[in-house]
């Protein structure tokens, strides 16, 4: 199993959104998600999280909150734990990502955005500001299959 980390740095009712369209054979290409990455070897996912938020946007959290894990179920591969967290304290402006567009999405405009289908609700549970959540979120041809709220 993959384990990623996922962030939504937050700033002025606002949270920092990649629109994923630089890298061919992106399974999120064209869809708008946090920032964040796979997990290195004997990473813990604080550690990670850390390091993919610096890579992708140049920023250093200085603070973050566990919000929940999604189990994210693609096709037939391998699943993936996503451990998620949000961020209204950091350091630095963000910069280009290699990955795609970094923009500053009014929270209340973020649903409409191009975003998987199964991360409607873990947004709207973040910015309800839910206590921690699991979720998991099967997938088969980019299509929605099955979605499971545990708390």
């Amino acid at each position: 199993m993959k384990i990623s980390t996922l962030c939504y740095m937050e700033r002025e009712g606002k949270y920092l959104m990649l629109y994923r369209n630089k890298k061919e054979n992106d399974v999120n290409r064209g869809k708008w998600i946090g920032v964040g990455g796979k997990l290195e070897k004997e990473e813990a996912p604080e550690e990670g999280l850390v390091r993919e938020v610096f890579e992708e946007t140049g920023c250093r959290l200085i603070s973050y909150k566990f919000r929940g894990i999604i189990t994210f179920v693609y096709d037939d591969k391998e699943p993936e734990y996503i451990f998620t967290y949000t961020s209204e304290s950091f350091e630095g402006e963000p910069g280009s990502c290699d990955e795609g567009e970094l923009r500053w999405v009014r929270k209340e405009d973020v649903l409409g955005l191009n975003l998987w289908e199964g991360d409607i609700p873990m947004l709207k549970r973040l910015m309800r500001g839910d206590d921690v959540f699991s979720i998991k979120l099967c997938y088969n041809n980019d299509i929605l299959t099955e979605i499971k709220e545990f708390y």
